[in-house]
C-alpha cells in the first residue's frame, strides 16, 4: 500500500484522518506486546523520539517507517493504517518470535479482544520472570504440558484445560516439560472475559 502525498480537500481529507488514527494503534500494538519504545527501536533502527512522536500524532507515518514497524508488530500494512476490509475471510498467519516464544496472531484488528497461537519452546531451565500488566487472559492448551506462575501458584495445564486471570496478577507462561508447548490466547482489556475456567491441574514446589 501507498501513502501518497496529501493534499487539502476530499479523497486528501480522508487520507489525512486515516493516518491520524496510525498512531494509537501504533501505541496499542507495542503496549499488547509489553515493548518498550527502546526495544522496538533496536528492532526497527527507528530512534526512540521519532516512535514517540509517531504514536503521539506529532510525526506523520511514512512507508519508511510503517515497513519496519509492520515486521516488529507482525502486521500488514493494511491492518496499521485500517484499511477497508476486502472481503476475504482468510486471516494470514505472520509469526512473531522473540525470546524463543513464537506467536501468531488470529484476530485482524487491535481494538477489543485479541486472539493468539503461541509456541513455547520446551523447558531447558528457562528462568521464570514474572510480569503484570493491564487486562484480562484467557488460556487453552492445544498440545504439551504448560507451566503457569500465577501470583503464589504453580501451575501445570494438560491438553484440553484452560484457565483465566486477570494479568495485573504477577504471572509467567513456560513448558513443564522439555517438549515445545502450544496453547491458544485470548487477551482483552479489563472485563472482557471468556467466561470459562477449568480446573487447575495441580500445585507444584519451587
Amino acid at each position: 500500500m501507498l501513502l501518497p502525498a496529501w493534499h487539502g480537500g476530499g479523497v486528501d481529507d480522508d487520507l489525512g484522518r486515516t493516518l491520524d488514527g496510525v498512531g494509537p494503534r501504533l501505541r496499542a500494538l507495542r503496549r499488547r506486546r509489553t515493548t518498550t519504545l527502546a526495544e522496538l527501536s533496536a528492532a526497527t533502527g527507528i530512534s526512540v523520539s521519532t516512535l514517540s512522536r509517531l504514536e503521539s500524532g506529532a510525526r506523520r507515518p511514512t512507508l519508511e517507517l510503517l515497513l519496519p514497524l509492520a515486521r516488529a508488530h507482525g502486521v500488514t500494512l493494511d491492518e496499521l493504517v485500517d484499511a477497508p476490509p476486502t472481503g476475504d475471510p482468510r486471516i494470514h498467519l505472520r509469526p512473531v518470535t522473540r525470546g524463543g516464544m513464537t506467536m501468531l496472531p488470529l484476530t485482524r484488528h487491535v481494538g477489543g479482544v485479541q486472539a493468539y497461537k503461541l509456541i513455547l519452546p520446551g523447558g531447558g531451565g528457562r528462568r521464570p520472570e514474572l510480569q503484570t500488566h493491564e487486562g484480562y487472559e484467557w488460556l487453552y492448551v492445544l498440545s504439551g504440558r504448560l507451566r503457569v506462575l500465577l501470583g503464589e501458584h504453580d501451575l501445570e495445564l494438560a491438553p484440553g484445560e484452560a484457565a483465566e486471570f486477570d494479568t495485573r496478577t504477577p504471572h509467567w507462561f513456560g513448558s513443564a516439560t522439555d517438549e515445545p508447548v502450544e496453547f491458544l490466547s485470548l487477551f482483552g482489556k479489563q472485563g472482557e472475559r471468556a467466561h470459562l475456567r477449568a480446573r487447575p491441574s495441580r500445585q507444584r514446589a519451587e
